[in-house]
């Protein structure tokens, strides 16, 4: 259960966040002490003997060095440029070559794109726009143009900004990437009165560009099936992810066609096997269609502005409902140049900035002095908003471009919005005079709820009554405050030990808790493990739960570094996820990382979590030496100072959080496979990935 887009949507297609730096490794050597001189009567200078170099390390030299060549970079670490091998990395591939195509229509170059997926796997993607050039390229004798852009790294036409204004792709690695990991890639070019072909194979032209025959045909057309040696043979698209994608480039680009075809072997579900995406309306037209049900508070807020100059342009559309959107009280969704950009960015904060000016303005000029009161926060509750910008050199949070860091982008979004906003607000007074008595309801909420969990925190703990389980911590707010779930009293007593009094709790558990995805209900009311967990959270499962009535800031699921540990884990996480889902997907879920070994020689001490880890050590600063290796049972074993250092401290920890991927249909039929009632789901699913783990199994 990885990934940061809490729902799913038509737009999003999930990294573990870390909360502090990697546990540092320590290497103090003992001093070594030279023996005494002997004094003599009558003292003689004599020249040092100088010590000599060390000898040097045969085994590393000019051959040692290993220089990758073409695309054999892509191929070797994947996970550099598309996040990974998973499944959201192979559909990322898809939105790479989709992204080239809307570059074209944002462009004004392409006024239609066709998509489709055939009955052996293969995705397509062609537009109607300039075709990618053919000619020779001047850098590369005996290549053409198309050839260099789909085998060399960094290269295309988006640097200069003279062939694109604004694009998706600027890193140049998108066409060439998807080719390094594809089986087969065949492209097909319409230009200068041609129809141009080349064919691909992991990265590797297999003959030079031909042209095919004479056309007054234009445009490109990607054809590429996804490498099993990178993604494995059980990898495939999913119909229903695809054509989300395909509908949301739509919205994003009020101008362009998209035609959807898909193979009806292929698909399994509702999915249509044809289509046509056109929204003349943008991003006004999804957010009407995506709150279809539900009871607004306000109109939509929407527009467009474009600046001269190719400066940039903003499109956004934004609604406020008291009831919520689908079981959330909120939702953002942002675009970079039509990029999904889940983990925000810039640009979002520029739009929170603009709503949150104009009304407190609009407060102060209607003469509500509470208007003072409004921050951020109140404004984007119970708000849908999408966003989308056009910017020239965006920059992003690595090449999967999931958070948009350019710092021009939240200046241009707030000039936009401004002027719009304040008009919208003096237009509909009534509406204006609702949304603000609104927003502003919400604000002294939040200030409410921060006094009274100063006092629920003590009365919560004096009505818990756990001596020997819950340890709470002493600061009354929630903000800066954790509580740690470890397995056994043993552990717990470390954890107490080795903790921040001040904003660590430590709650113990006995052994593994009830598995909630084959329990039923009444199981669940009588479990009193399960009972005391919902107690030192203050919080309810299910409907009922809350976010804000949540007593810690970060839940932290502690066990041992083993199988056992990593059940009993996988037991809360489904426990969590099943019956507080909003936690999981707020981000306040993690899992600490406590080290498997304990390697030692004199003064030298460092810590290994795995098996490879310890080896990767032992290579590193124990060669030639036999350092003392110690194996921890549990966490029970370790010293309250080693787990402190290794596994509680923030500053030298490593925190991995949990959350859920974009599609959550997904996660839940794999809670359900793994978790549930029936033995033959995870046979089967055993024996499927079996191959996947015979490295790594700890028996």
């Amino acid at each position: 259960m990885t990934s940061s887009t809490p729902q799913p949507n038509l737009f999003n297609g999930g990294e573990e966040p870390k909360d502090s730096q990697p546990v540092p490794e320590t290497s103090s050597r003992a001093e070594k002490r030279q023996p005494a001189k002997p004094v003599a009567s009558n003292p003689v200078k004599t020249p040092e003997t100088p010590t000599p170099p060390p000898a040097p390390d045969s085994t590393y030299g000019a051959s040692s060095i290993e220089v990758l060549e073409g695309l054999e970079p892509v191929r070797m670490r994947p996970g550099m440029y598309i996040g990974g091998t998973d499944e959201k990395a192979l559909h990322h591939l898809f939105a790479e070559v989709l992204d080239n195509a809307m570059d074209e229509a944002v462009a004004n170059h392409a006024k239609a794109i066709w998509v489709e997926l055939d009955a052996d796997g293969y995705v397509s993607v062609r537009d109607d726009g300039r075709g990618i050039p053919v000619d020779p390229h001047p850098k590369y004798p005996g290549k053409s143009a198309l050839e260099v852009i789909m085998t060399v790294l960094h290269s295309g036409g988006k640097f200069s900004g003279k062939a694109y204004a604004t694009s998706g792709g600027l890193h140049g690695v998108g066409a060439s990437v998807v080719n390094a990991l594809s089986e087969r890639l065949e492209v097909t070019a319409w230009r200068d009165g041609f129809e141009w072909q080349q064919n691909f194979a992991r990265g590797h032209s297999l003959g030079p560009i031909e042209q095919i025959q004479p056309s007054k045909k234009r445009g490109t057309k990607m054809r590429f099936l996804p490498d099993v040696e990178i993604f494995g043979s059980t990898a495939h698209f999913k119909p229903a992810r695809l054509y989300r994608m395909t509908k949301a480039k739509a919205y994003l680009f009020r101008g362009v066609q998209i035609f959807w075809k898909c193979a009806t072997s292929q698909i399994t579900d509702q999915t249509p096997p044809e289509d046509k995406f056109y929204f003349p309306n943008g991003l006004a037209d999804y957010l009407a269609e995506r709150i279809k049900g539900t009871e607004a508070l306000t109109d939509i807020f929407s527009g467009r502005v474009e600046r001269k100059d190719d400066a940039g342009a903003v499109e956004w559309a934004v609604v406020w409902s008291g009831a919520g959107f689908d079981d959330h009280d909120s939702f953002v969704q942002s675009y970079c140049n039509t990029i999904p950009t889940p983990d925000g960015g810039t640009h979002e904060a520029g739009l929170r900035a603009a709503l949150t000016r104009s009304l407190k303005t609009y407060a102060e000029m209607t003469g509500d002095k509470r208007g003072g009161l409004i921050t951020a926060e109140d404004v984007a509750a119970y708000a849908g908003i999408v966003i989308s910008v056009f910017i020239r050199n965006p920059e992003f949070q690595g090449q999967t471009k999931d958070r948009l860091s350019s710092s021009d982008a939240a200046r241009l979004v707030e000039r936009a919005l401004a002027d719009p906003f304040d008009h919208w607000l003096t237009g509909s007074p009534k509406q204006a005079e609702k949304l603000l008595q609104y927003i502003i309801e919400r604000a002294e909420e939040r200030l409410k709820k921060r006094k009274d969990k100063e006092v629920q925190r003590a009365s919560a703990t004096r009505k818990l009554r756990l001596p020997g389980k819950l340890a709470d911590c002493s600061r009354q707010d929630a903000i800066g405050t954790e509580l740690f779930i470890v397995e056994g009293d043993s552990a717990g007593g470390s954890a107490k030990q080795g903790r921040n009094r001040n904003t660590q709790a430590i709650l113990p558990l006995r052994g593994k808790i009830l598995n909630v995805a084959s329990a039923t209900v009444d199981k669940l009311r009588q479990n009193s493990e399960l009972s005391d967990l919902g107690l030192a959270l203050g919080v309810q499962p299910g409907a009922k739960f809350k976010e804000e009535d949540l007593r810690y800031e970060r839940i932290i699921i502690m066990t041992d570094a083993d199988v056992d540990g990593a059940h009993i884990a996988s037991l809360l996480i489904t426990f969590f996820y099943r019956t507080m889902p909003a936690m999981v997907r707020n981000g306040n879920l993690y899992l600490a990382l406590p080290p498997l070994y304990r390697l030692s020689h004199g003064k030298e001490v460092h810590y290994a979590k795995d098996d490879s880890h310890r080896a990767e050590i032992l290579a590193k600063h124990f060669k030639g030496k036999k350092p003392e290796i110690g194996r921890f049972k549990g966490l029970g074993e370790m010293m309250p100072a080693q787990l402190k250092e290794t596994t509680m401290d923030p500053k030298t920890r490593t925190l991995a959080r949990v959350t859920l991927p974009h599609e959550e249909e997904d996660i839940e039929d794999l809670v359900e496979t793994l978790m549930g009632r029936k033995p033959e789901l995870r046979y089967r699913y055993i024996q499927d990935h079996a191959e996947f783990a015979a490295e790594d199994l700890d028996v």
